[in-house]
């Protein structure tokens, strides 16, 4: 007698996690395999272009070094497409998780009278518990429940990163390098989004004009050409041309460089990161907590909005993006990409939807764009740290615009005065607190004021 397994069972699930061409593949035939592959090959090629300029400045943003991004970005994409649920779907570093590893940075690190190497080594080993959190959510099936995370809170948490991004990147756009050099204390860019705002409007007379030009420029142009065509590399362009300016006409206007601050960008790329543990206390125990239920959160409710954007936009009729496998591929994401000099990443929306409008069909397109990107940098890490700090903030806040979308803040309101009001409540508590406390206070009024409508909805009148 036959025994068949319940294909909702974790057994299946661990065997179908593990099965590398299933569904994602069905696009690529023996018929068509030429023009897919070039297809792929175009996205890749597209997508790695894109990528470098924002990989380094979310690195940045995030308190790391300009090559773990690059590293982070090549690394995720190629685990993810190998163990995600996603045809379509690119992964690297994201938006959303700037404000969490940047506290994580900022707590354990120089700024926090620590030192990188422990901060980083401690990002490691929350990574990994979160990654076998995702691991063990995807085994037992807890993909679907990450649909039910309201969209008025998604809208009003990607617009709270967005303008948190925005305002802590004006030291860069200003040409200020650092908040602790002017004030002549330990105390960077390291509090709330007010506190970062205040220290700004102290320093005002040490603006660089010309900061601020590359930094409009920057955005300006990559808005404008990619605006023209998603296949201009406008990022790329908008910041060699910036580059170009701040090392011939603006050479002695006094412009801080990537290399003032980092030093020079190694390439090579891949080095072995041990997870570390900063001594056992209550302290600890609870930072464990936050960053591992962050990271799950994030990994959790991006991959799948990003996942299912993506089969939308791509007009995906045949098999859909697995949300349980798409758990276990951002596990193994967490799990092995901080090891090799990276950090937590997840689905990108912006690289997604770049790649699907430039022709991807398949997984493949997300292995051409590690690779090439991985081979460009390599070839360009003498030249990427003369980028000036401005442009990566010019380059941060085009993303943080790209966040907010009239439309959706449209179909939010249409939905009543209840989803708009926790849109803008998250909103704004995700900048002024912090991304977990704003994000889970949400959850819980959203779903206390659900029940108890429906409860006095459901009580039979006296």
């Amino acid at each position: 007698m036959n025994k068949t397994l319940n294909p909702d069972s974790p057994l299946s699930r661990i065997k179908l996690f593990f099965t590398f061409f299933d569904s994602r593949w069905e696009d690529l035939t023996r018929e068509n395999w030429k023009k897919t592959v070039y297809r792929d090959f175009s996205a890749g090629l597209i997508v790695a272009m894109t990528a470098i300029p924002m990989a380094m400045g979310f690195a940045m943003a995030m308190g790391m070094r300009p090559e773990h991004g690059i590293i982070a970005g090549a690394l995720a994409c190629v685990i993810g497409r190998t163990f995600g649920g996603s045809k379509y779907q690119v992964y690297g570093p994201t938006a959303a998780f700037i404000p969490v590893i940047a506290s994580l940075i900022a707590k354990y690190g120089p700024a926090g009278g620590g030192d990188f190497a422990t901060a980083h080594g401690f990002l490691v080993l929350v990574s990994i518990l979160s990654g076998i959190v995702l691991i063990v959510m995807g085994i037992y099936g807890f993909g679907r429940y990450a649909k039910h995370v309201p969209n008025s809170i998604i809208v009003g948490f990607t617009i709270g990163i967005a303008t948190a991004i925005a305002l802590t990147n004006l030291e860069d756009i200003l040409g200020i390098e650092s908040f602790s050099d002017l004030l002549g204390q330990d105390e960077d860019i390291k509090g709330g989004i007010l506190h970062n705002f205040y220290l700004a409007s102290q320093n005002l007379d040490k603006i660089n004009l010309w900061s601020i030009f590359l930094g409009a420029l920057t955005f300006g142009l990559t808005k404008l050409l990619l605006r023209i065509s998603i296949f201009i590399p406008g990022p790329v362009i908008a910041m060699g041309t910036a580059t170009i300016l701040s090392a011939t006409f603006l050479a002695d206007k006094n412009i801080i460089l990537v290399k003032d601050i980092y030093g020079t960008i190694p390439n090579n790329f891949f080095a072995f990161t041990a997870p570390t543990l900063p001594g056992l206390n209550g302290s600890v125990i609870l930072d464990i907590l936050f960053f591992v239920v962050a990271i799950v959160f994030v990994s959790g409710v991006e991959s799948i909005l990003c996942s299912s954007m993506a089969d939308k936009l791509a007009g995906n009729k045949k098999t859909p993006f697995n949300p349980d496998k798409e758990f276990f591929g951002q596990g193994m994401v967490q799990i092995f990409t901080p090891m090799v000099q990276g950090f937590p990443c997840t689905g990108a929306l912006a690289r997604t939807a770049t790649s699907i409008k430039a022709g991807a069909q398949t997984p493949l397109a997300g292995y051409f764009k590690a690779v090439l990107k991985l081979t460009m940098a390599f070839f360009l890490a003498q030249y990427l740290e003369l980028i000036p700090m401005a442009c990566i903030g010019g380059i941060l806040v085009w993303v943080a615009s790209n966040m907010i979308k009239p439309s959706e803040i449209k179909e939010i309101k249409h939905l009543g005065k209840f989803e708009f009001s926790m849109m803008v409540y998250t909103a704004v508590m995700v900048p002024l607190t912090d991304f977990l406390t704003g994000v889970l206070s949400a959850l819980i009024i959203y779903f206390l004021v659900k029940n108890v409508f429906k409860k006095k909805k459901s009580a039979p009148e006296a």
